[in-house]
């Protein structure tokens, strides 16, 4: 039997759609929203009848019909931690959503826009690799703060769908298989696999500074630039999250200007460039220790991966450690789909969601 999937993976100022047959992308679009047209919500729930509107016209524009639906997978919101996998959408996974989620954002609509379509239609809905997920270790949790504790939150679903594509590719189960995986993106976060689990993490607040990200920064000198005049939490905030890493060290963000640059003899460029794949490197040392060394492979997935200038850096440093493996691209659309198709084949089992107190 052949099983339809709509995908849906909302954004901040944009809705990304796709239907699957099986393994097989039947379309996919992404729905730009213009911040004119997002001004008018107060709120992220506000959005709710506009997203939902903007889904409904695109398939039927692509001429799928609701009820040739098998099922309706999205992007996890920001719930509470949850293990990985697939949770099936029910009404505490939707009141948690609206009323108490981790943080505001897009994404926490996806789980309640699948759930009405869903239910409309008679079919089931899930949430797959949420954000959240955290399967750190106890020992991975603690700093050397007792008010602070480290969390397993990055970007767990294209993450682990590498780790399962790449055991895939070499033909072994993914639980058998102990991998560093480092996302690369906008912001760039690493895990470590082991015996199918995330045992621990480095999120893009504690890492390698990204294109607009800066990463972990000396704590000391942080702490005096948060008490100085003129900076509070929302313009530090700002700055680290969207106004570092290679940004702001050379007001460039695109790959493929920065190469061109430094081809054509920029030698600050690829000074900063470089050291962003230095810090990549150094962190993937990192998490290699906790497993004394013994890893399968390194793979290097996310938007830069395409860089062969950056990965070539990288495998130089970490070339010693594992093997490295290159899966490129956010890959969020396949991999919400084939993450419900396991389900639905049986290779994997929903979890249900009970929300928090």
């Amino acid at each position: 039997m052949k099983h339809r999937i709509l995908v849906i993976n909302p954004g901040s100022t944009s809705t990304k759609i796709a239907v699957y047959e099986d393994e097989t992308p039947l379309f996919t679009k992404s729905v730009e929203h213009g911040q004119r047209d997002l001004e008018k919500f107060a709120e992220i729930f506000d959005q709710y009848e506009m997203r939902k509107e903007v889904l409904v016209k695109a398939l039927e524009s692509e001429n799928v019909p609701l009820r040739s639906l098998t099922a309706v997978v999205a992007r996890g919101g920001l719930l509470p931690p949850v293990q990985a996998g697939a949770y099936r959408v029910n009404d505490d996974m939707v009141f948690q959503l609206k009323y108490r989620p981790q943080n505001e954002h897009a994404s926490n609509l996806g789980a309640p826009i699948a759930y009405a379509i869903a239910q409309e239609i008679g079919v089931d809905s899930y949430v797959y690799d949420p954000v959240t997920v955290d399967e750190l270790e106890p020992i991975a949790r603690i700093t050397g703060l007792p008010e602070m504790e480290r969390k397993g939150m990055g970007h767990n679903l294209n993450m682990r769908a590498s780790a399962i594509r790449h055991a895939r590719d070499v033909g072994r189960p993914y639980q058998e298989l102990t991998l560093i995986v480092a996302h690369l993106g906008g912001g760039i976060t690493l895990s470590l696999h082991k015996n199918g689990r995330m045992i621990d993490m480095i999120s893009d607040d504690e890492g390698p500074f990204s294109p607009e990200r800066a990463g972990g920064l000396p704590v000391f000198q942080v702490i005096k630039m948060a008490t100085s005049p003129g900076y509070d939490y929302k313009k530090m905030m700002k700055k680290v999250k969207t106004q570092g890493g290679l940004k702001g060290l050379c007001g460039l963000t695109d790959a493929r200007e920065i190469q061109k640059r430094i081809a054509e003899g920029d030698a600050k460029l690829a000074l900063i460039y470089e050291a962003m794949a230095h810090n990549i490197a150094k962190n993937i040392g990192k998490l290699a220790v906790v497993v004394g060394g013994k890893v399968d492979a390194i793979i290097l997935t996310g938007g830069i991966a395409n860089s062969k200038m950056v990965t070539d850096w990288i495998a130089e440093r970490v070339g010693f450690i594992a093997p490295v493996a290159l899966i490129p691209g956010e890959n969020e659309m396949q991999a919400l789909a084939e993450g419900c198709l396991r389900v639905l084949r049986g290779e994997e089992k929903a979890r249900e969601f009970v929300k928090s107190a």
